[in-house]
C-alpha cells in the first residue's frame, strides 16, 4: 500500500495529498503518517511548498471530518441501541447502555475530545461521528478540528521536510506512538465503564 500511496504523490502532488488524507479520514487503514512525511519529504525533493502541501492536507481532512459528521448527525441513537440489543451485540457483549454512556461522555469532554483526537491516528477520524451523534455546534467542529488537523499536518509535514531521504525512518515511532495511546484509550474505556457499573449497584 505504501508505494502505491507515494507513486500517487509523485503524481498528482498538491490535489493527490488532498485526495489520500480526505480517504484517510474516512478509511482510517491508510496511514496519514506516511502521506504527510512524504509530502515534507517532497518539498525539498521536487520542490513542492511545505505552506501548500499543509493546506491542502488540511482541506482534505477537514472534508472527510465532514462527511463523517454528517454520517453521525443522520444515524440515530435509537439504531445504536437497538443494534448492540441484537444477536450481534450479545456476541461482542455490547450493551445499550453503552450507548448512552459514551454519548454522555462526549458531551462532557467534546470541545477537548474534537481538539485532541486530532491529533490522534485513526481516533482523528473516529471522533467525527460521535460529534455528528450528539449534535455538536458544526462551527465548533470545523474551528476544532482545523485547528487540531494544523497542528498535526504542520508537524509532521516539517518534520518530512528536517528528515529528508530518512523520512521512513521515524514510521515506527508513529507506531509506537498509535499503539500507546490506543493502550490508554482502552484502559481509560474500561475504568470509566467499571465506574459507571459500580455506580448502577
Amino acid at each position: 500500500m505504501q508505494e502505491t500511496l507515494l507513486s500517487f504523490i509523485r503524481d498528482y502532488g498538491y490535489i493527490g495529498i488532498m485526495i489520500l488524507i480526505l480517504v484517510e479520514n474516512i478509511f482510517p487503514p491508510i496511514p496519514s503518517e506516511v502521506v504527510l512525511l512524504f509530502g515534507g519529504y517532497m518539498v525539498v525533493a521536487a520542490g513542492l511548498n511545505p505552506i501548500v502541501v499543509i493546506i491542502f492536507a488540511t482541506i482534505g481532512a477537514i472534508l472527510g471530518a465532514v462527511i463523517l459528521y454528517i454520517l453521525g448527525y443522520m444515524f440515530k441513537r435509537e439504531k445504536l441501541r437497538d443494534l448492540f440489543s441484537s444477536r450481534l451485540g450479545k456476541i461482542l457483549h455490547l450493551k445499550p447502555e453503552y450507548i448512552d454512556l459514551s454519548y454522555n461522555w462526549f458531551l462532557k469532554f467534546e470541545n477537548k475530545a474534537v481538539f485532541i483526537c486530532r491529533c490522534i491516528p485513526v481516533a482523528r477520524s473516529l471522533i467525527s461521528i460521535p460529534a455528528g451523534l450528539s449534535r455538536m455546534e458544526f462551527s465548533y467542529f470545523i474551528i476544532l478540528s482545523t485547528l487540531g488537523t494544523l497542528i498535526w499536518n504542520t508537524l509532521l509535514v516539517f518534520l518530512g521536510v528536517i528528515l529528508g531521504d530518512a523520512w521512513e525512518s521515524f514510521l515506527p515511532y508513529f507506531k509506537s506512538y498509535s499503539n500507546i495511546v490506543w493502550i490508554l484509550i482502552f484502559a481509560f474505556i474500561i475504568i470509566y465503564i467499571l465506574r459507571y457499573k459500580k455506580g448502577k449497584k
